[in-house]
């Protein structure tokens, strides 16, 4: 639809002449009515996607020993969902574009609610990663992108700004959910957790027929086939390069390497191949968008840098989503023993500022500068990451740190969400804004997936690495100790998990301690290490602000409209 036929539907009197302006008016006064209902629905969508990770987090423990996971299969696990989505969430941008948002939103639901059962049914690792992870990570990139599709189509001026606002308090709201999943867990156990999920995709998917009916013409045009299939290879051998680097390797080798390339780990090699793929599917895309008016990735996203901007401000949050999830949660269950109720307290804790602020600032601060709220966003995430390093300790975690630190990533994750979705849409045309829903969620689950496989390499490398070093370089550990030590990774673990680890390994009593001794100590460094590796990453972010420029799209519209009204329709 071009933005004139936007003009007529929105403004009928300018079309019809003066006999239809006391119609134009009611129409107007019906637009300024925030519909409550349909909003609900989009956030009970986005609270489950995030529950999902949510509940795979408090997991790790039940994981362990129901399944017995390596620390690297959760990190898989933790990183599957995020890589399928994001490989594929572009397509499911561009297939609501062409068959309409509220049927990839509710075949995503679907798929979300089997991918949940077969979670909940998985007999081992293979199929609870593969399977499981999977179907949900593939529901997720038709479900996700349409919430953030149809916000474009069903509001407009400030009430978008609000809806997007809600949307990025959705993960505040989603804190409920592991707090109330961590009791089933604890009561009933991990698979009823996941058929529980399983139950709440279904109730999505019945809700969503009360979505009220939108205006979206039927674009009857090619679906792009070939930009699919780079976006999704390019995307996975990236992440897949990047997680694998702590258990192939990153240039020799390692005991778990299933092949290498030239004599070297394939962990690089899958990265740079990726980033290849990547930079081919940029090319390839200018040429598709010329042919048929419509690509998987329009150059609109690519050749405006506020756009840049806002879909680099939804990466950094996911990102620092997806380093809590690999660092905080299995660090606190793992090894300082906390519980998954105690974990899911910790989400609480987030989930209250990240509510407040991603709803509360576009609503109470309509005309704040957006760039300047996401610069204080980054401030406040990297002061988090700081915080959070710094209540690790050899043993376990200072509670104290921890929830401190909780409760900043909170303010930073909900100032930074309260306007990064709408950043994006500001700079775009009406179809293309809606049609970012697909990159947007492309961006959030690829940082995400960078966060875990990043930060899980440099924790997991770390330990490992740093244990066969320090037992090589020690006189009393025995050189057939040390050699055998080469051939194990060492997990993320407490003391007494890598004493059941190594005890394959024949040694002394000494030769044990001074081990444990040394992985307790790695542990804790390379733990820190990671975190500030994190801190670092997300403060790089500042650098893309200055970009944001546009603040309002619909000025008319938006000056003197005041807090919107609210409508259940």
């Amino acid at each position: 639809m071009s933005i004139s036929a936007h003009v007529k539907a929105a403004h009928p009197a300018r079309a019809a002449g003066p006999a239809a302006s006391a119609s134009a008016s009611a129409s107007a006064s019906a637009a300024d009515r925030f519909m409550v209902l349909p909003i609900i629905i989009l956030i009970l969508a986005q609270m489950g996607a995030t529950g999902d990770n949510g509940a795979l987090s408090l997991a790790a423990s039940a994981l362990t020993h129901d399944l017995g996971a390596t620390t690297s299969e959760i990190q898989l696990a933790n990183m599957i969902y995020p890589l399928v989505g994001g490989a594929f969430m572009i397509a499911g941008g561009l297939a609501g574009t062409i068959i309409g948002w509220k049927k990839t939103f509710r075949g995503g639901a679907l798929l979300c609610a089997a991918g949940e059962v077969a979670l909940a049914l998985a007999p081992n690792m293979t199929v609870f990663i593969w399977v499981g992870r999977v179907l949900v990570g593939f529901g997720a990139s038709f479900m996700i992108p349409s919430v953030l599709g149809l916000i474009p189509l069903m509001y407009h001026g400030t009430n978008r700004a609000v809806a997007f606002g809600c949307i990025g308090a959705a993960s505040g709201l989603s804190a409920v959910l592991p707090l109330m999943l961590g009791v089933v867990m604890e009561t009933a156990g991990m698979r009823a957790t996941f058929m529980v999920l399983g139950a709440y995709f279904l109730m999505v998917f019945a809700v969503s027929w009360s979505l009220p009916r939108i205006e979206q013409p039927a674009e009857h045009l090619p679906f792009d086939g070939i930009g699919v299939a780079l976006a999704a290879a390019g995307l996975f051998l990236l992440l897949i390069g990047l997680s694998g680097i702590s258990s192939w390797g990153l240039i020799e080798p390692l005991a778990g390497c299933p092949f290498t390339i030239a004599g070297i780990s394939p962990a690089l090699p899958c990265a740079v191949l990726g980033i290849v793929v990547l930079a081919a599917l940029v090319h390839v895309e200018q040429g598709v968008e010329k042919k048929n008016g419509i690509a998987l990735l329009p150059s609109s996203f690519l050749r405006t840098p506020q756009v840049l901007a806002g879909l680099t401000a939804n990466a950094l949050t996911f990102f620092f989503m997806g380093a809590q999830s690999i660092l905080m949660a299995p660090y606190l269950q793992l090894v300082a023993g906390w519980t998954p109720i105690d974990v899911g307290v910790i989400s609480i804790v987030t989930g209250v500022p990240t509510f407040a602020l991603a709803l509360g600032i576009p609503k109470l601060a309509p005309r704040a500068n957006p760039r300047h709220v996401i610069q204080m966003g980054y401030l406040a995430m990297a002061c988090a990451l700081g915080i959070m390093a710094l209540s690790v300790t050899l043993a376990g975690a200072n509670p104290v740190g921890v929830y401190l630190g909780a409760f900043m990533a909170g303010v930073g994750a909900g100032t930074v969400s309260s306007h990064a979705s709408n950043v994006v849409a500001l700079a775009l045309p009406e179809r293309d804004a809606s049609q970012s829903g697909g990159i947007q969620s492309t961006m959030r689950n690829a940082g995400q997936a960078v966060g875990v496989a990043l930060l899980g390499a440099v924790l997991l490398f770390g330990i490992t690495s740093t244990v066969r070093a320090q037992a090589a370089a020690d006189p009393a550990i025995s050189p057939s100790v040390s050699q055998a030590l080469s051939d194990v990774t060492v997990n993320l673990g407490s003391d007494a998990e890598f004493r059941a680890q190594i005890a394959d390994i024949p040694m002394t009593k000494a030769e044990q301690r001074a081990l444990v001794s040394m992985q307790a100590q790695a542990r804790f460094d390379s733990t820190r290490i990671a975190y500030a590796v994190g801190a670092v990453i997300v403060l790089l972010g500042l650098a893309t602000t200055p970009a944001i420029k546009t603040t309002s799209k619909d000025a008319a519209g938006a000056s003197g409209a005041g807090a919107p009204k609210a409508s259940w329709h």
